[in-house]
């Protein structure tokens, strides 16, 4: 097996700790250079206050049209960022298909590794809105809805506004 030392050691991302020595996880090779791509894309620009150039601006795209023509600023927008911050890969392709019953892009990432000429991917899924129930305003108690101090109960203490009027 060739040796991929030039390739660097990094931690593992999102951080482990290995249980048998207690230190960290590392990853070395082809595996840092996809940790290294994963990281990019999951870090917002500014984020980082000692490099604030470093990342991506993936959340900027959060509330986007998944039309043809913001997916294509999508993908050249990342695969200039990757280009400009990770010397290790070339070579760069992006392709991205939107899942809109899961409200979701998957982000399909084909890069070459510099200096072993291996071919690699990474598929990265975005998530576009986060499937959760609406909020719904319960107050604490059943029936603590005043819109009239003639309805409070006795003691209750008017804040002094008038809701609903102009």
């Amino acid at each position: 097996m060739a040796d991929l030392s030039f390739l660097g050691t990094g931690m593992k991302f999102p951080p482990e700790v290995d249980r048998a020595t207690g230190r960290f996880v590392t990853v070395s090779g082809n595996d840092s250079v996809r940790e290294s791509v994963f990281l990019i894309l999951m870090t917002q620009r500014t984020e980082r206050l000692t490099r604030p150039e470093f990342g991506s601006d993936l959340m900027d795209y959060a509330f986007m049209d998944t039309g043809d023509t913001m997916m294509s600023i999508l993908q050249r927008d990342l695969t200039e960022t990757l280009v400009a911050q990770e010397p290790r890969i070339t070579d760069v392709e992006m392709n991205t298909e939107y899942l809109s019953n899961q409200g979701c892009i998957l982000i399909n990432i084909d890069y070459t590794v510099r200096d072993t000429n291996t071919r690699d991917n990474l598929v990265f899924p975005f998530y576009l809105n986060i499937d959760r129930e609406p909020e719904i305003f319960e107050p604490d108690e059943p029936g603590l809805q005043y819109y009239d101090e003639t309805e409070a109960p006795e003691g209750f203490v008017s804040d002094g506004f008038d809701d609903g009027q102009p």
